[in-house]
């Protein structure tokens, strides 16, 4: 599974030194690095035995990423070194970034290539937008060869685009000429041994406005070439489209499973954002972002039944996410504890 280090007391004691997580050296940063009594417990009995009592982890081994959004306001502050010296001791494999510089100043893409390697975190994906009003902007539209060079120096495997497929609008034809686009830096990402894949929010999951009988992801689904179009589903963002988008405009139920997508075309997911909500259905999205672990969604179905499709378990990656976490290293720790504990019968 996915590896955890020992505790390094050097970076116990600087991060109780700093009280980021209020706790002290000792018994309290084992915990703070994912060595809690639990935790090991449960890595423990994950890796005993043959017998009929034996577990084995739901996640699968080296797949555990975070996407570095999250830790946006860390990185700002103590640099990528010191952030990724924590994700590591953490348990983490991967990381997806959001920009790759996150306000620290001039650093090349080579550089924070090998520094992330340096840490043992494969950089697995990177969110760039999809278009820009400004010609000369960073995006997969105005600077397509500038991104794929960038991807490549960095090593990764996906090169993605959290903006929405709405460029156009939300009509049938508006998705339509965004596929079309999409192929396009699909096939271009594929000449250079990539996946480019699209992060979904929830309003994709929303009805065209010229046509209250089709949902948009549909037409995304449908109008990109799945050799070249791929999708990282944020969990917490489809189930939010469920709440939003179970009925269509005119009133007719059209219910969904986010899981369902995946079960039917598994290929066309490598990438998923774990993120967590409490189930609010007060609020607008139905549900209350929060931590890893905290929330109300079923993390340990979802990814049993995404590692029992026909792509099986070491096809997908898992990046937790939090867009506003009240702490970010404390998130980040949380969630790696919470889904490294993860077990299920290991069977005969």
């Amino acid at each position: 599974m996915s590896r955890k280090k020992s505790v390094d007391p050097e970076l116990s004691h600087r991060l109780s030194r700093r009280n980021m997580l209020g706790v002290t050296a000792g018994a309290g940063a084992a915990a703070l690095l994912g060595l809690s009594a639990g935790t090991a417990g449960a890595v423990g009995s994950a890796a005993q035995g043959k017998g009929a009592g034996a577990t084995q982890p739901v996640l699968p081994p080296n797949r555990l990423g975070i996407q570095l959004y999250s830790l946006r306001d860390k990185i700002a502050e103590i640099g990528f070194a010191a952030v990724f010296k924590e994700l590591e001791s953490f348990g983490y494999d991967e990381i997806e970034y959001a920009g790759y510089t996150q306000g620290i100043g001039n650093i090349s893409v080579k550089q924070l290539a090998r520094l992330a390697k340096s840490y043992g975190l494969n950089g697995i994906g990177s969110h760039v937008n999809y278009a820009d009003s400004n010609p000369d902007g960073y995006s997969f539209a105005t600077k397509l060869e500038q991104v794929l060079d960038d991807a490549e120096a960095l090593g990764l495997e996906h090169i993605g685009t959290a903006s929405s497929p709405a460029r156009y609008g939300n009509t049938v034809d508006a998705y339509k000429r965004a596929a079309e686009e999409f192929n396009t830096y699909g096939e271009a990402a594929r000449a250079r041994g990539m996946k480019f894949y699209q992060h979904n929010h929830g309003d994709e999951f929303a009805f065209a406005t010229d046509n209250p009988n089709v949902r948009l992801y549909d037409v995304l689904l449908e109008e990109t070439d799945p050799k070249f179009v791929f999708l990282e589903m944020d969990i917490y963002w489809a189930y939010t489209g469920q709440f939003r988008f179970s009925v269509t405009p005119e009133g007719k139920p059209r219910p969904f499973e986010p899981i369902d997508y995946v079960v039917q075309q598994p290929h066309r997911y490598p990438l998923f954002h774990v993120k967590d909500g409490v189930h609010d259905p007060d609020s607008r999205d139905g549900y209350d972002m929060t931590d890893v672990g905290d929330g109300d969604i079923d993390y340990k179905t979802f990814i049993q039944k995404v590692n029992k499709t026909n792509k099986g378990r070491t096809y997908h990656h898992w990046q937790v996410e939090h867009d506003q976490p009240v702490d970010s290293i404390a998130f980040a720790r949380k969630s790696a504890d919470h889904l490294h504990a993860l077990t299920e019968k290991k069977k005969g």
